[in-house]
């Protein structure tokens, strides 16, 4: 098994050198038994396609002395998962080995190596894995053990590890930063006496001062550029041309010219342009990533949801938001809302959708002092609980992310993705044509300038960065005005909306408490039980009756339902109650003008309430602010008694609907769609899910509530509803700053070009002039959005 070799001198896995006896298996060579192990492995399950994307992509396998016996104890366990049940638990871990395409793909395959793994998604710029696995058939030690068998062992601590690691430095690439700069610096310094000409007792030195800046240039080439050369030859083998290609390409014909000229004493090289090209490439990197980072970092821990929870404290009910809940808070959760964070059951009967976290449709029984985790929706009646961790935002973000639960929408290729395709063959063709042109006129030194100034000119650094940069500069302006986006992605669809779809009740309803009355007598006693009821609900008229009750204490229920569009039902005191707009038994003197909600109790009709809505401040102004670009609609699931106090301030009278359900507000949005409507449905964020996941953007209103809803492409703080105009404009503006910034770009590069082609433009000027339109673009990005922010009075 093991037998010397002289022909091979890397480990077929990691890259390692071999030493004098190595371990064979398939005509491969490998360093260990460990990196052995680990293809026999990959081989055995048909895995071996890890090899394809990288050459030598694993990591040495060193023996490890820790001992995992801790990752069995439940209390451990407890505090590193993010959610778990009887079946299944989710957990994110930071790995730092993660660092090429090759890692990406084994650790998304972990099911194949395990069937107790469920799936498994990787954040390659965090080094974080997101994976959920069944712990009846593998526990947790077993799958740290196994990620770390193929070289993917996971930094665990109690602490939190990923928050703490996303906001380090990637000192790898300061390093090279550093290296590049201290050879440029020296080579630029050897490279004086050439600059201003040597005197005759100065070319002694000249053999001298070119040795030394070619040794300078090994390090700088080989060290500092070698992620250029690995992206690009790994887009090579699977017949891709990346962006990095043409800045490999550069940097490998600027080592070798200067190495024949130094080599054969004809001419100085190209060292100074060569170093100076790295360092600025890698300086540009580095801003690029910090650029990543920061709008990453806004999005996950900067930017809270605007939604409240009720948190019960000295026997009396507030709305908390959700950044200010802290461990040991006593909450309710009503019928299909979100749990914010980790708590335990402390009153109430808990029955939990987790669909959002684990994409199983089953809801789970919870009994008193049982963990409920963050992301369960509970479904029935109200529950209390006690927070035993804190809020996790970026926890919450990343649900709300998930398209793999969720599904979500059209998604539009942006204008990056489509230059991308085209954008380096083109930059090729006129590199090339340039250089056989200058060759034909026989014209060398042209030639060679004109072929490295255009690949360097048109780099699209630019390009890949004015998109995100703008985006996520209008998602800040907007989270500063309580209107909380999804994703930048959905900016660019909010600029397309030409069809905006209201619900009533709650979405352009005022929360103030509204002209309400009850048609007949109720005891204290039916108060009482009313408002029992409808507490368990957190549609807008259910907390008018518990507002109206003055009620400090409530009986418990059971059987308790809601149907959305119809009404409560549920039994108190061994008594059927039910508060809805169906109730049979409905009085014949409802008021015309009024939503009308009837109480059954015993199988007893009581009355109803009468519920007069007073609409958001300057909601007719924010009408007629749409009236003129967009076509609009009112869907209702109440009665149309208030129709006619719509009709003097709504602009499409005829395009009001009343009495419908969730599933016809979601047929009537796709017939909308099918019309090349592009259609944002706004109305809270529970009974009108269907539609709002139906629509291009879906847009839940929350008035100190927590309508957290996966179908949602956005949350608007009631008291903003006004500034909807506002923020349609932003959006369009937003998009009309990166098509700026693109026409700014092409022109630059077109300039460039322009120059290079003649080979008057020297490659050392080009990448000089590279970061600086980079800086230029993010410069002209940044003003132009607050310039419109401004304008749009959202400053």
């Amino acid at each position: 098994m093991n037998s010397p070799t002289l022909t091979v001198d890397k480990c077929y896995h990691c890259g390692t050198a071999i030493p004098d006896y190595n371990y064979a298996l398939d005509e491969k060579q490998f360093c260990c038994i460990g990196c052995k192990s680990v293809y026999q492995l990959l081989s055995s399950t048909d895995m071996c396609s890890y090899y394809a994307y990288n050459d030598m992509p694993g990591q040495k396998q060193v023996q490890s002395s820790k001992h995992l016996e801790y990752l069995d104890e439940p209390s451990i366990i407890s505090k590193l998962v993010d959610y778990t049940d009887k079946q299944f638990t989710t957990i994110t871990f930071y790995i730092p080995a993660i660092h090429c395409s090759s890692c990406i793909w084994l650790l998304e395959h972990l099911h194949k190596l395990n069937t107790g793994v469920i799936y498994s998604r990787i954040d390659f710029l965090k080094k974080q894995a997101l994976i959920s696995f069944r712990h009846q058939d593998i526990s947790l030690r077993g799958l740290v053990e196994l990620m770390s068998t193929v070289g993917y062992e996971p930094l665990i601590s109690l602490q939190d590890v990923v928050k703490e690691k996303q906001q380090s430095v990637n000192h790898d690439l300061i390093k090279k930063i550093a290296v590049a700069g201290f050879c440029m610096g020296n080579v630029m310094l050897l490279s004086f006496p050439e600059y201003l000409g040597l005197a005759s007792f100065e070319q002694q030195f000249r053999s001298l001062f070119g040795w030394l800046n070619l040794a300078f240039s090994i390090p700088v080439t080989f060290y500092c550029g070698r992620e250029f050369f690995v992206s690009a030859w790994g887009a090579l083998k699977h017949k891709l041309i990346n962006l990095d290609a043409p800045l490999a390409l550069i940097i490998s014909v600027l080592f070798l010219r200067s190495a024949f000229e130094i080599l054969t004493q004809s001419g100085p090289g190209f060292t100074d342009t060569l170093t100076g090209l790295v360092f600025l490439l890698l300086c540009g990197r580095w801003v690029k990533q910090r650029t990543y980072y920061h709008l990453s970092f806004k999005r996950d821990y900067r930017s809270y949801f605007p939604v409240a929870v009720t948190v019960i404290k000295n026997a009396s009910e507030k709305p908390v938001a959700i950044e200010e809940l802290t461990v040991g808070d006593r909450i309710l959760i009503r019928n299909n809302e979100i749990v914010p964070a980790d708590a335990i059951l402390m009153k109430g009967y808990g029955l939990a959708d987790f669909s959002f976290v684990t994409g199983e449709t089953i809801p789970v029984k919870k009994v008193l002092g049982e963990i409920v985790y963050a992301g369960g929706r509970q479904i029935g009646e109200a529950i209390e609980l006690e927070i035993v961790k804190p809020v996790s935002q970026s926890y919450l973000t990343s649900l709300w992310n998930n398209d793999t639960f969720t599904g979500k929408k059209d998604e539009n290729k942006n204008f990056n993705d489509t230059i991308a395709k085209y954008f380096t063959i083109v930059t090729f063709s006129i590199a090339i044509g340039a250089t056989l042109f200058w060759l034909m006129a026989d014209d060398q030194g042209k030639a060679w300038n004109a072929f490295t100034a255009v690949l360097i000119v048109a780099c699209p650094c630019v390009l890949a960065l004015s998109t995100p940069f703008t985006l996520s500069a209008v998602l800040t302006i907007f989270d500063k005005h309580s209107f909380f986006l999804k994703s930048t992605d959905t900016v660019e669809r909010l600029a397309r909306v030409d069809t905006i779809v209201f619900d009533k009740t709650g979405t352009i309803t005022s929360p103030e408490v509204p002209q309400f009355s009850f048609s007949g007598e109720l005891t204290d006693e039916e108060k009482l039980i009313a408002a029992s009821l409808a507490r368990n609900s957190m549609h807008p008229l259910s907390r008018e009756i518990v507002y109206w009750s003055k009620a400090d204490n409530y009986y418990p229920v059971t059987a308790f339902q809601e149907i959305p569009g119809d009404g409560l039902t549920g039994m108190i005191n061994q008594q059927f109650v039910r508060i809805g707009i169906g109730v049979s038994a409905a009085s014949k003197d409802e008021p015309g003008n009024s939503t009308v909600v009837h109480l059954e109790i015993g199988h007893h009709y009581k009355g109803y309430f009468s519920i007069k809505h007073a609409w958001r401040p300057d909601l007719e102004k924010t009408f007629i602010e749409l009236f003129p670009g967009f076509d609009m609609h009112l869907l209702s699931g109440d009665n149309s008694r208030e129709k006619d106090n719509l009709s003097r301030i709504f602009p499409y009278p005829n395009q009001m609907k009343f009495r419908q359900s969730p599933h016809d507000k979601m047929l009537y949005i796709k017939n909308l769609q099918s019309h090349s409507a592009n259609v944002m449905m706004i109305g809270d964020g529970l009974n009108d899910a269907g539609a709002l996941n139906q629509s291009n953007v879906g847009v839940a209103v929350s008035d100190n509530t927590n309508n957290f809803s996966p179908a949602c492409d956005a949350i608007l703080n009631g008291k903003s509803l006004s500034s909807l105009p506002t923020f349609i404009r932003q959006a369009k503006d937003g998009v009309k700053t990166i098509r700026f910034s693109f026409a700014i770009s092409a022109s630059y590069n077109l300039i460039g070009i322009y120059f290079a082609v003649q080979g008057t433009l020297s490659p050392l000027t080009a990448a000089v002039l590279m970061p600086l339109s980079t800086i230029t673009i993010l410069t002209f990005t940044s003003l132009a959005t607050r310039y419109y922010a401004m304008k749009n009075k959202l400053s």
